[in-house]
């Protein structure tokens, strides 16, 4: 099984939940859903602990989302992807991303064995500058904790 190509994911999507997206400026989650959100992507915050984050809902799970995401974008840590990878399959999404620093083996068997297109340790910010040409604030050299 292939990862599927990052650039092609990303110009299918319109709807993006964002697993484990925080309400501090300081994080790397809410940087790049904001700057996701400036190029035109619907955010869907996933955080049990947050009701609201850039003026959206919060939901504690992405199969607890009452619409389908085009893609489901991870910042947890690797050994939570397997269950983030179960949700995204339950919810219907069509693409699982694990954001910069983040593999594993078993959420890519889960999401590729579920119909989901998977790309992993990659982020969207320095993907899409290459794609489009847009310039953002260098987010891709932010580390998650």
């Amino acid at each position: 099984m292939t990862d599927a190509d990052p650039g092609a994911v990303l110009r299918r999507s319109k709807t993006i939940a964002v697993v484990g997206l925080s309400s501090n400026p300081a994080r790397p989650s809410y940087g790049v859903a904001r700057y996701l959100r400036s190029q035109g992507y619907r955010i869907i915050p996933v955080n049990p602990n947050e009701t609201e984050v850039l003026g959206e809902r919060a939901y504690p799970s992405v199969s607890a989302i009452p619409e389908r995401v085009d893609l489901v974008d991870m910042f947890r840590v690797s050994d939570a992807a397997p269950a983030v990878a179960r949700d995204a399959v339950r919810a219907g999404a069509r693409a699982l991303w694990l954001q910069l620093g983040i593999r594993s083996d078993e959420a890519r068997r889960i999401a590729q064995d579920g119909g989901l297109d998977y790309v992993e340790d990659q982020c969207h910010d320095s993907l899409n500058n290459c794609l489009h040409g847009w310039t953002s604030p260098s987010i891709s050299k932010m580390r998650l904790s």
